[in-house]
C-alpha cells in the first residue's frame, strides 16, 4: 500500500489452511464476493522432507500427501469450477525439481511432488476445451526461504535439529521473478534452477540410465552431508 497505487479493496488476506479441506469452498467464496473473479491460482503451499525412509513413521507420509498433494487439488477444485465458468484463468501449480526426479532422504516428498505433476498434466488434458485456462506447473531447485526450517522429519513431533547454510541456493527474489516470466507466457512446465540441478533434470528427462547412476553417488553424498550437520546439498555447489 505504501509503494503502489493499490487501495485497500484490492487486497485481500484470508487465513487457510490446506489440509482443512471442508474450508477450501467457503474460502473461495470470500474471494469471489470480494473481488468478483480469480484471474489466477498460485498453488504454493507444503513441506519438504528430511529422513531416511527406513526412519521414518508412516504418519509422516500421510501428512505429506494430506498437505502437498489433497490440499492442493481441493483447494484447485473449488477455484477451477469459477474459472470454467468465466472460459478464463490460470492455475500455477510451485512443484519441484523432486516431482523430475527422485533423491535420497524426501521419499515422501518426491511422492508428493511427482503426485501434482502426474495430476496437473493429466488434468491439462482435461481441459482442451478451454484453450485460456492455462495449467503451469513450476519446478523449483534449492532456493533460499524457510522451507528447510519446516520441514518433515522422522515423526511428526520432532523438528530439524540443524538446516545449515542455505547462502549456496538461489535467491528468493529471483526464483520469484523467473516464476512471474513463465506465469506471464503460459509456459506449461518451468524448470527454476541453477547447476548442477538444472543439469540433472535434463539427464532424468533425456537419459535416465545415467541419471540413475549419478544420483546413487549424489545421492550418498547428500545423505552424508545431513548426517554431518550441513545443508543436504551444499557440496555440490561448492
Amino acid at each position: 500500500l505504501e509503494i503502489s497505487s493499490l487501495s485497500e479493496n484490492d487486497i485481500l488476506v484470508l487465513r487457510l489452511d490446506l489440509t482443512d479441506r471442508s474450508s477450501h469452498e467457503a474460502a473461495t467464496n470470500s474471494v469471489l464476493k470480494h473481488f468478483g473473479k480469480i484471474d489466477v491460482l498460485v498453488n504454493n503451499g507444503g513441506r519438504s522432507q528430511r529422513s531416511l525412509f527406513v526412519d521414518t513413521n508412516l504418519d509422516v507420509y500421510n501428512a505429506i500427501i494430506e498437505l502437498n498433494y489433497l490440499g492442493t487439488i481441493s483447494l484447485t477444485k473449488h477455484v477451477l469450477n469459477h474459472m470454467i465458468q468465466r472460459k478464463k484463468g490460470k492455475i500455477v501449480t510451485v512443484s519441484s525439481v523432486m516431482g523430475i526426479m527422485g533423491a535420497p532422504l524426501a521419499t515422501g516428498y518426491c511422492a508428493s511432488k511427482h503426485a501434482l505433476q502426474g495430476f496437473f498434466n493429466s488434468l491439462r488434458t482435461e481441459l482442451t476445451d478451454y484453450p485460456e485456462i492455462s495449467i503451469i506447473q513450476i519446478c523449483p531447485g534449492p532456493v533460499q526461504s524457510q522451507i528447510i526450517q519446516n520441514v518433515f522429519t522422522e515423526n511428526l513431533a520432532k523438528s530439524l535439529e540443524n538446516s545449515g547454510d542455505q547462502s549456496h541456493k538461489m535467491p528468493t527474489d529471483r526464483c520469484a521473478r523467473l516464476t512471474l516470466v513463465s506465469v506471464a507466457n503460459d509456459v506449461k512446465e518451468a524448470w527454476i534452477s541453477d547447476h548442477p540441478y538444472l543439469a540433472v533434470c535434463y539427464l532424468w528427462q533425456y537419459a535416465p540410465t545415467w541419471a540413475w547412476w549419478l544420483m546413487n553417488r549424489m545421492g550418498k553424498k547428500r545423505i552424508q552431508n545431513f548426517k554431518s550437520g550441513i545443508d543436504a546439498d551444499a557440496s555440490y555447489s561448492r
